[in-house]
């Protein structure tokens, strides 16, 4: 399973972030049509609600790997669509939509057997050191497939250099099939009706523990889902940095990924979701107040302070992924197990989708105009991660009603990573 999350970053990363996204600008894409290229993988999973119905009829591997391997042979047209120059610009970003939203298609399909696969495999008491741990192996592998872009692509990207991006890719993808299909298979548990009745969706939705995690990921997801998108066209078209230079900032924020072992692993089993929930949302207002100094131009967005809040963003965003999908594992029923999980995935990727297209309007409808208040320029990007901040402080106030039990509350946890672990380690070097 670790191997795959490796083999599937490579996969997926060029294809989904910053390397497609510098790709589409190449071509001309406006702020709102970048905001589709980000928002069409998240808002596609809602095709999980009608595929969850067959998922115990095939099989988890089964059903898994058939709509991995349509994925991966998508990625090899996406790779040929850059060397088309015969065709102009438009029809090549019309050709790349098209071939994502199959891409994408095919990941909600399939990966709506995911989380249930993996919840029948991994046992309780181990869910937060595993997901730490796919959280390192995919952030490991994304930090090598974005150092990996800035070194091939340099300043300007070419389009051959971009087809190679996507060829690797996608090559990447091919080996990971074989991966997937050694993982182990189980036997879905059987449904009380056969699986042929109506879903009562509105129903699965009311269960409270169940509700105030969808909301909490309805305020996470408005926060987060343009965030890495409008970074990137920030940092290009706001401060003028190099395509290379800023694929490099965007492969640091996956090393504070490699960080989750040590920071979630244990902790999580141990404290509970709950608190570490709260400390990425506090995290994330960190981020935006930082962000928001540099567009407002109180600081530079040099190393000094983009390699910080990429960092902090990485590791964020590793430690959210862990402790929600493990909250989600311990509060859904078994009896529905596939429903719940498909309908947590669509709440949660849905808002993910419509987040960067909502951010994208934005940024188009507030154009060129800036004007300067409280020492800040307040442009189309200062306004944009002033009010991510607000999100993100939001949805710090909605973890505090999440249902865990036995959570620890979040002082807990920080006290333990701010004084208790070095204590520790003091102790350990020093022998006192």
């Amino acid at each position: 399973m670790y191997w795959f999350s490796a083999l599937n970053a490579l996969s997926f990363q060029p294809v989904l972030s910053s390397p497609m996204v510098l790709y589409a600008k190449s071509l001309g894409a406006s702020a709102t049509v970048l905001g589709m290229l980000a928002g069409m993988m998240p808002l596609l999973v809602i095709t999980q609600l009608p595929a969850a119905r067959f998922v115990n009829r095939v099989g988890y591997r089964r059903f898994v790997v058939s709509g991995w391997t349509l994925r991966v042979a998508t990625i090899f047209l996406i790779a040929i669509v850059p060397i088309c120059e015969f065709l102009d610009p438009v029809t090549r970003l019309i050709l790349i939509l098209a071939l994502l939203f199959v891409f994408n298609v095919s990941r909600g399909v399939s990966s709506c057997a995911w989380l249930p696969w993996i919840t029948e495999l991994i046992p309780g008491p181990a869910r937060g050191r595993h997901f730490a741990r796919d959280q390192f192996c995919m952030n490991g592998a994304s930090v090598l497939a974005f150092a990996f872009a800035g070194l091939l692509l340099g300043e300007h990207g070419k389009p051959w250099e971009f087809a190679v991006v996507f060829l690797v890719a996608g090559v990447a993808g091919a080996i990971s099939l074989p991966v997937l299909k050694a993982i182990p298979d189980v036997v879905p548990p059987p449904e009380a009706d056969g699986g042929a009745g109506p879903v009562p969706w509105l129903e699965l939705s009311a269960h409270p523990p169940f509700r105030k995690l969808l909301w909490v990921n309805c305020a996470w997801s408005l926060a987060y889902g343009g965030l890495t998108t409008f970074v990137v066209k920030y940092l290009k078209d706001g401060a003028g940095l190099r395509a290379d230079l800023i694929l490099y900032f965007m492969s640091v924020s996956f090393v504070g990924g490699l960080a989750s072992p040590w920071l979630a692993g244990p902790r999580l089993d141990r404290l509970g979701s709950k608190p570490m929930l709260g400390l990425t949302m506090a995290m994330g207002l960190l981020i935006g107040v930082g962000w928001l100094l540099a567009a407002g131009g109180v600081v530079h967005p040099g190393w000094g302070v983009s390699v910080p809040l990429m960092v902090l963003l990485g590791l964020m965003n590793a430690l959210f992924s862990a402790a929600n999908n493990r909250l989600a594992m311990q509060i859904v029923p078994r009896m529905g197990r596939n429903h719940f999980f498909a309908l947590f995935m669509v709440v949660w990727q849905i808002t993910l989708g419509l987040s960067p297209v909502i951010w994208g309007l934005l940024l188009d409808g507030i154009g060129d105009r800036s004007g300067m208040a409280f020492g800040l320029n307040w442009n189309r990007y200062s306004i944009y991660f002033g009010l991510v901040s607000v999100a993100y402080a939001v949805a710090f106030l909605m973890c505090r009603r999440l249902e865990e039990h036995r959570a620890a509350e979040v002082h807990a946890l920080v006290r333990e990573l701010l004084v208790d672990e070095p204590r520790r380690w003091w102790s350990l070097v020093t022998g006192r």
